[in-house]
């Protein structure tokens, strides 16, 4: 199995649609941990080919801090999807997020072309990471073994319009009618080491109902949450940023730990309790959270 290790925050994943100069040349001053260049829904058929352009010029040129720069490219069904990633890879974004995975093939359809356009430009082998996008009945139930499809691939995302639609369902504000399909996406993601990714929350206009899906997103183990506004991100991030007592206790665990292995024993007791590696790596996160979100942490 994958393990993942938090090289970076994913906590917030902006979208920016492909043909807007203007969102794009700001991408590193809104805030979020991430930003999706968007060449697919946002885009109509006729600016395909100029937003393309854009996003690779944008990705050759533009400074964009620590955010971490996603493509998302048109399906492996669309008359596009072999030119997005022929223009977009050897731009070197840091993934390319494809939606309507259905199967294990469609990954590894992408990351052949992917492999071959590395080889070809001079790339690093695997630099370029798949966020695999999950909006069909079928994806779900395949959920599994697209998730261990490919050491590609960095997380899993749910598409939830697109998954409401296909399962002819009402998306309501609490969102439980995918709960299951979150579920599914969340287990398969986790089980093969990888990310997992929240659907978007589409009104703008509440932030209370952000607030509660973002808070739902974390208490399921969602990595991170996308966002089609800059005004949601600050939301997402207080979701996804820990309280004083979950800190405390981190500290105490990764203390703990610590002492322990410089003793050379093979047990951590904390607070009376017995944790161990799974249980340390989460304060780990915790305080790496904590520190994201401003907050006075303990030097370990």
């Amino acid at each position: 199995m994958k393990t993942f290790l938090m090289d970076r925050p994913r906590r917030s994943l902006l979208y920016i649609p492909g043909n807007n100069p203007g969102m794009i040349q700001n991408c590193a001053i809104y805030g979020s941990d991430g930003v999706l260049l968007d060449l697919e829904d946002s885009i109509s058929i006729s600016e395909k080919d100029s937003a393309r352009k854009l996003v690779k010029h944008a990705l050759r040129t533009l400074d964009f801090g620590a955010v971490e720069r996603v493509v998302r490219i048109n399906g492996r069904d669309t008359p596009f999807f072999e030119d997005d990633l022929e223009e977009i890879v050897p731009a070197a974004p840091d993934a390319v997020r494809i939606p309507k995975i259905d199967s294990p093939e469609d990954v590894r359809a992408a990351d052949k072309i992917i492999a071959r356009l590395e080889h070809e430009h001079g790339m690093k082998p695997g630099s370029v990471r798949i966020h695999a996008m999950l909006e069909t009945a079928r994806a779900i139930v395949n959920a599994p073994s697209i998730a261990a499809s490919s050491p590609r691939i960095l997380g899993l995302t749910i598409g939830g319009q697109d998954l409401a639609a296909d399962l002819g369902i009402k998306a309501t504000r609490e969102g439980l009618e995918l709960l299951y399909a979150k579920s599914a996406v969340i287990l398969a993601a986790k089980a093969n080491g990888l990310l997992a990714f929240d659907t978007v929350y589409t009104d703008i206009n509440s932030p209370e109902g952000l607030r509660e899906q973002a808070r739902m997103s974390v208490s399921m183990g969602f990595s991170g949450k996308a966002a089609i506004h800059p005004s949601q991100i600050a939301i997402i991030h207080e979701a996804f940023s820990p309280d004083e007592k979950e800190v405390r206790k981190a500290e105490r665990i990764v203390r703990g730990a610590r002492d322990a292995e410089e003793r050379h024993l093979g047990v951590v007791a904390v607070d009376g309790r017995m944790v161990d590696a799974p249980v340390v790596a989460q304060a780990m996160r915790t305080l790496e959270l904590a520190r994201l979100a401003g907050m006075e942490v303990e030097s370990l």
